[in-house]
Order: structure tokens, then sequence, then C-alpha cells
């Protein structure tokens, strides 16, 4: 995979630019750099690119923004770069659609076993996604269908609502293991297969992305239903919407 994938490094700091583009080079990824969003945003019209390192903190249009946008027309794979102290900003970003994050001072290795996986998870949806041939995995729910190779809803009504990676993940998660209440350490296992610090909200953004596009009322849920104490369930006899 490593010999052909295409890696785009945005971050307006030289020395952590170099040292990513110089590490994934090394690893046989094919790698362009920005500096800034405004050049990023040129390369990815001129290329197919599979995974964007993106710094938050960028002078002009900062990373959010770009993440934002992206996110809106592209399935490409998105891991934000931040500060160690941006909490804030990484809640933020998992709410534009960024798929991961890491913090500097980062360890390569791990922004590298990182990137392999969401870059097979990419090209595996982009695969599918111009191939009619291939099985799908689809699980009905309520109005609803979620179709997991594509990462996307089908509602009854005809509305199509794209997921990202996380989204997905943990929704496919919580449907396999339907009508049990699952926790925030089990579900950040079973999506991301890392260590994750107690203060880690990514599950609780990513619940409540995920109520706003299923149109589950957040203050009164009826499809993730919040297990006061434990985590997060996932009701296996959700009712279809009277409208």
């Amino acid at each position: 995979m490593s010999s052909n994938a295409i890696i785009l490094v945005v971050d307006d700091e030289p020395t952590s630019r170099q040292i990513l583009v110089g590490y994934f080079e090394s690893e046989g990824y094919l790698v362009r750099e920005a500096q800034t969003a405004e050049q990023a945003e040129d390369i990815l019209q001129k290329e197919t690119i599979d995974l964007v390192l993106l710094d938050i903190r960028m002078p002009g249009k900062d990373g959010l923004t770009l993440t934002r946008e992206l996110r809106v027309s592209s399935d490409i794979g998105i891991i934000l770069v931040t500060m160690r102290q941006d909490d804030i900003d990484r809640i933020v970003g998992l709410e534009c659609g960024a798929d991961d994050y890491v913090t500097k001072p980062f360890n390569p290795r791990e922004i590298l076993a990182r990137a392999k996986n969401l870059i097979r998870r990419v090209r595996q949806l982009r695969t599918l996604a111009q191939s009619s041939q291939k099985e799908e995995t689809v699980k009905h729910f309520g109005d609803w269908s979620l179709n997991v190779n594509l990462r996307r809803l089908l509602h009854l009504d005809g509305e199509k609502v794209q997921l990202t990676d996380g989204e997905c993940q943990l929704l496919a998660t919580l449907i396999s293991h339907a009508d049990m209440a699952m926790t925030r350490d089990d579900l950040m296992d079973k999506i991301r297969n890392r260590e994750w610090l107690p203060s880690d909200r990514t599950i609780d953004v990513l619940i409540g992305r995920l109520r706003k596009k299923l149109r589950d009322d957040s203050t009164d849920p009826n499809i993730l239903i919040t297990v006061h104490g434990t985590g997060y369930l996932f009701n296996s006899k959700a009712t279809r919407d009277d409208g």
C-alpha cells in the first residue's frame, strides 16, 4: 500500500513538517507538503490524496476550517495534528469531521500505524464506491439503513447521509452489540484500538454527531441511549419516525 499511497502534510512549522515528510518518505509513501491551507487546496485539486496530516493552528485559513470544507464532499482521510493542551480544538476537529488526531510532540511510529489503518479504510471505501459488484454490508434499524462499506445512512424518505470513518465504526459497533450497554473505554478499543486519556471526549462527540444525523433527539434519544455511569446503548427496538 505504501508504494503508491499519497499523503499530504500541512503544517506551517518547518521542523514538524520536515519530520513527518521525511518519516513517511522513508516508509515508501509518496508525500506532498504545504505550509498553508490555501497551498493544500491547490494540491488537492490536482492530485488524488489518500490522507491529510493537518495542523490545526495555521495563519490564514486554519485546519478546522479546511477539515470542515473537505468533509462536505470528500472521503479523504484526515488526521489532525494538535498541541497537547488543545482539548477544545480536538473536540471541534472531530465535530468538523476529522477521523483522528495526534498531539505534539508526536511519535512518528504511532502516526504511521494510524495512517496505515486509515488509508486502508479510505481505499476500501473508494473501491466499493466504484464497483457495484461488491457485496454490501447493510444493517437496518427503524427508518434507517446503514451501508457499512460505503459509510452511508439511507432514510426511508430517500435522504442519504455520509458518515465519517469514526462515526461509521462507532455506529456499526453499537449495532453489533445491540441492547448491550458499552463503556466509553470498550467503544474506544473497538473503533480505534489505541490508548486513550480518561478525559478524552471522542465517543461523546461522535454520539452527538450521530444523533443529529439520525434525527435522534438528544434530549430524549430513541436510538442511541445514554446509560448514565456506564456509556451508551443501541436500542434495537428503535421505532420508526412518526413523520
